[in-house]
């Protein structure tokens, strides 16, 4: 071996334990995330996506500075709460919850610092004190007031004049079902629309449901905001289609598996700003001193490949409205 590759060889050599030294230095952090999707969930892994990105924009890499361990629910709160205790178990830094998955991680730790996304009504859930100070172990995003609900029943009698009966899709398990419910109520009579709640609990339910319902004229539909419903969307939207039934649901993923209209706060937005909440918690500062956010803009989003479908007339002025126009 010539002399000055032995020097460069021996040299290197000398840096490997350094470098070593230098990797074993850093801090490395464990986040925990858990999932209400299931993990093949499209709509699922554009969330984890964009948080990830969040955090890379922050400084924070995996393998280097940081660690994320997954679960992922698939909407059953059997697992939620299975899923919730390993994650636990494992003692990390911070978890991101996402929907209901709060609920059953507060139910195995009050000490862990939790982010949560798209949760419904987090002071009614006894999830925070108040949305101004959330003064617990949690805090996070927000996706919509109850008040929301209503607007969904005005949409879908603006794009379907002609509906006097609809259909209302909730997970009966979810707490913040009934006030969605009561919001779309309080409005019902002045549109002239009967209302029919369905619970949404597995296929065959749905099924049943749904073609009972269709057996009588002028329906429509209106998918409550839920994990059941996000689970089961495929289904839903096919049972739609076949039923001919308009459907008003409230996100835009929805409508871009095949969905007439949605209404709603942009899902991905708020897992690239929860990344952000977990910088800061992990920089030091404690959930119960972060606000609760809740979405400062709602999308509409009007896919006319399903209108035309379903023999529908957009009106002009929806389409002027919307932010999204599918074609």
């Amino acid at each position: 071996m010539r002399r000055r590759e032995f020097i460069t060889l021996l040299g290197g050599a000398a840096a490997w334990p350094l470098a070593a030294r230098a990797q074993q230095g850093k801090p490395m952090r464990r986040i925990g995330v858990l999932m209400n999707l299931a993990i093949d969930d499209s709509e699922g892994q554009t969330r984890i996506t964009a948080f990830v990105q969040g955090l890379q924009q922050l400084d924070w890499s995996v393998g280097s500075n940081l660690r994320i361990d997954y679960r992922w629910g698939a909407g059953d709160a059997e697992r939620f709460r299975r899923y919730a205790a390993e994650l636990v178990a494992l003692a990390p830094d911070v978890i991101l919850a996402s929907g209901a998955t709060v609920t059953a991680l507060q139910q195995v730790t009050r000490t862990i610092p939790i982010v949560f996304a798209q949760v419904t009504d987090p002071v009614g859930l006894g999830v925070v004190e108040s949305l101004a100070r959330p003064g617990s172990n949690a805090t996070g995003f927000t996706p919509s007031e109850f008040g929301i609900s209503a607007k969904w029943l005005e949409l879908l009698k603006e794009v379907a004049p002609g509906v006097t009966r609809a259909a209302v899709l909730r997970d009966p398990i979810v707490t913040a079902g009934p006030a969605q419910l009561a919001a779309i109520q309080g409005v019902a009579p002045s549109f002239g629309v009967e209302l029919k709640p369905v619970d949404i609990r597995d296929r065959s339910a749905i099924e049943r449901a749904l073609a009972s319902f269709a057996r009588s004229p002028n329906g429509g539909l209106i998918v409550t905001v839920t994990p059941a419903a996000a689970v089961h969307r495929h289904l839903i939207i096919t049972l739609a289609a076949r039923h001919r039934l308009p459907a008003v649901y409230g996100y835009r993923y929805f409508v871009m598996d095949g969905g007439l209209i949605s209404y709603g706060p942009d899902t991905i937005d708020q897992y690239r700003q929860a990344a952000g909440y977990v910088d800061r918690i992990l920089k030091g500062e404690k959930p119960a001193d972060l606000p609760v956010q809740a979405p400062t803009k709602y999308e509409l989003v009007i896919n006319l490949k399903t209108a035309k479908a379903l023999g529908l007339e957009v009106p002009p002025t929806l389409l002027a409205r919307a932010d999204e126009v599918i074609e």
